[in-house]
């Protein structure tokens, strides 16, 4: 296979690495070249799995010997069928946890043992109030989810007899062949006819789940919202997702995305806080204080220095959001000053106004001059 990287090169590791040092440079460049880590680089679900072929291979003891033997060019062609390695679903959860290790340990399986299968993973969607993001929030869901049968606790037959082993597949799901392809021969493993995979044929199928082991039900899921959660933040609830099928496998995991509600005068920049201040003109002349509540329970003094004009900031730090993911200390409140203009003014208060003009009004007359200068001054060549 011309142009096909050495596997052991691929991991950065020695020719005689034992199997810990290739697991930690997998993880290691697993999470390095993940797609979701990178969602601007094309390139990067290439790499992510030509580490994983090279982990695969690597870690499977007979897979290895025939690598160290032969190379890339082993008889029989490829270990992973004609079509080659098509890459494994891993999520990032999966790599920090090691949930991967049991996804690699079928790939060379050949059919040995009965087949076990997952649950589907389960998304729902659920929105959660600002105030969660300062204080974390605790809460609960009810969903109806594929669950083991209470009946026939998930063996899919109303009696304890009416589950047999597939004597097509020998209880395995999988049906292993050899094919000749030249002069060499190669092993395919496939899904059996007789019990499409299942390795079991039901005879007494259960009235409640019609055989299948599993039933929609209510569940009910509690669940933490973390300080300093964002809008699109996925939560992992393990084994809340389907049963497996056949009560033969592990339960899916559930994914809670988290979606935060707006706040009738925040808007947020991760950690950092902003909002619109409505001024009167005469608080922007003086200056004034004003006091408002805050999200952490504490109110929000704002300074406003004299002589202040619409459109400019004040910045108060330590009073935003926490930072999340472990992140010490809290971001900052950022204030942008409005003018706030009545919508009607009294005669009294249009008198006073009019001697304030003259006063301390500017001279309209003087502005009007110098944007005309200035306007003539672009016009001339």
């Amino acid at each position: 296979m011309a142009g096909k990287r050495d596997y052991y090169e691929v991991l950065g590791v020695a020719r005689d690495a034992t199997g810990s040092e290739i697991k930690r440079a997998f993880r290691s460049l697993a999470r390095q070249h993940h797609p979701d880590k990178n969602p601007d680089d094309p390139e990067s679900e290439k790499r992510f799995k030509e580490v994983q072929e090279a982990y695969a291979v690597l870690t499977s003891p007979e897979e290895r010997r025939k690598y160290d033997t032969f190379g890339h060019e082993q008889p029989g062609g490829s270990p992973f069928g004609p079509s080659g390695f098509q890459g494994v679903n891993i999520s990032i959860d999966d790599l920090f946890g090691g949930g991967f290790e049991s996804i690699f340990s079928q790939i060379f399986s050949g059919g040995r043992g009965p087949r076990r299968s997952r649950g589907r993973d389960l998304l729902l969607n659920h929105e959660v109030p600002f105030q969660a993001v300062m204080d974390g929030y605790e809460d609960d869901i009810e969903i109806d989810v594929m669950k083991s049968c209470d009946k026939c606790y998930g063996t899919g037959s109303e009696s304890a007899d009416g589950v047999r082993e597939c004597p097509t597949c020998d209880g395995r799901g999988r049906i292993q062949r050899i094919e000749k392809a030249g002069f060499f021969t190669k092993q395919v493993v496939t899904d059996c006819s007789s019990c499409n995979g299942e390795g079991r044929i039901v005879s007494d199928p259960c009235p409640s789940c019609e055989g299948q082991g599993r039933a929609r039900q209510a569940k009910q899921v509690q669940f933490t919202v973390p300080p300093g959660v964002t809008t699109g933040t996925r939560l992992r609830m393990r084994g809340h997702g389907e049963a497996a099928r056949g009560n033969r496998g592990e339960s899916g995991d559930l994914y809670i995305q988290i979606e935060v509600e707006e706040h009738p005068w925040f808007e947020r920049d991760g950690p950092d806080l902003l909002m619109a201040l409505p001024v009167g003109f005469v608080d922007l002349v003086l200056g004034t204080q004003i006091e408002i509540p805050h999200i952490d329970g504490s109110d929000l003094s704002i300074k406003v220095p004299a002589g202040s004009n619409p459109g400019e900031t004040l910045s108060i730090p330590g009073r935003g959001l926490p930072g999340g993911r472990g992140r010490r200390g809290r971001g900052s409140v950022t204030v942008l000053l409005k003018l706030d203009m009545p919508s009607k003014v009294p005669r009294s208060l249009k008198k006073t106004l009019e001697g304030m003009r003259k006063e301390i009004g500017t001279d309209i007359d003087s502005i009007q001059d110098s944007i005309m200068s200035e306007a003539n001054k672009r016009r001339s060549p």
